[in-house]
């Protein structure tokens, strides 16, 4: 009988859990940017199955963009950085030509805080990870970044380690776009793969 009850517990368990989730989608298809919107003038384009990021002539901030917005969810995918390789994951946010609102999880070379949470046009740098951690990017090689947001709690993982969570209100009120960034002062590539989105629901 206890077996019997374990058993019915897991089966409502799993049933729960598959509810609360919309299953797994790719925002990139590896074949071309269908799905998304480039804002600005620096270059995104594919090539060999790859998105690629890079610095254009106007050496300024650079945008590519969801055109759906997504609220609560878990992000994963990998980069990999050549040159410079400053750039960043957005959530929740939105744009007016190259001006972005929201919230960057950051990506850019050792020592920089990769994995840390900044606020543009706002509050700066909201979490870094701790110095520690700075050597868990691969710089020059592949890495794979996890990014958590539901309600006001925002969690981030570089290479399977916890990088910072951070909790707050205007985070938790807000709903806008996924987007990924070049940063501005030319030199730089991005290299991005496997890109994938399991949207939760409250």
């Amino acid at each position: 009988m206890k077996h019997l009850i374990k058993i019915a517990l897991l089966l409502v368990l799993t049933f729960t859990i598959g509810c609360n989730t919309s299953g797994t989608s790719n925002l990139f298809n590896g074949e071309n940017l269908d799905g998304w919107e480039i804002y600005g003038t620096e270059k995104w384009y594919v090539e060999d199955g790859l998105l690629i990021a890079e610095s254009g002539p106007d050496e300024e901030y650079g945008y590519l963009a969801t055109k759906d917005n997504y609220k609560n969810f878990e992000l994963n995918l990998e980069f990999l950085q050549e040159a410079n390789g400053n750039s960043g994951v957005f959530f929740r946010s939105g744009l007016d030509g190259t001006k972005i609102s929201g919230w960057q999880v950051e990506v850019a070379p050792q020592d920089l805080h990769t994995g840390g949470i900044y606020e543009s046009y706002g509050r700066g740098w909201l979490v870094k990870p701790d110095p520690e951690k700075e050597e868990v990017l691969n710089f020059g090689d592949w890495n794979k970044m996890k990014i958590r947001v539901v309600g006001d709690n925002v969690t981030t993982w570089l290479n399977g380690e916890k990088m910072v969570e951070f909790t707050d209100e205007k985070i938790g009120d807000a709903n806008g776009k996924i987007a990924l960034q070049i940063h501005d002062g030319g030199g730089i590539k991005v290299y991005w793969r496997n890109i994938e989105i399991n949207e939760i629901l409250e």
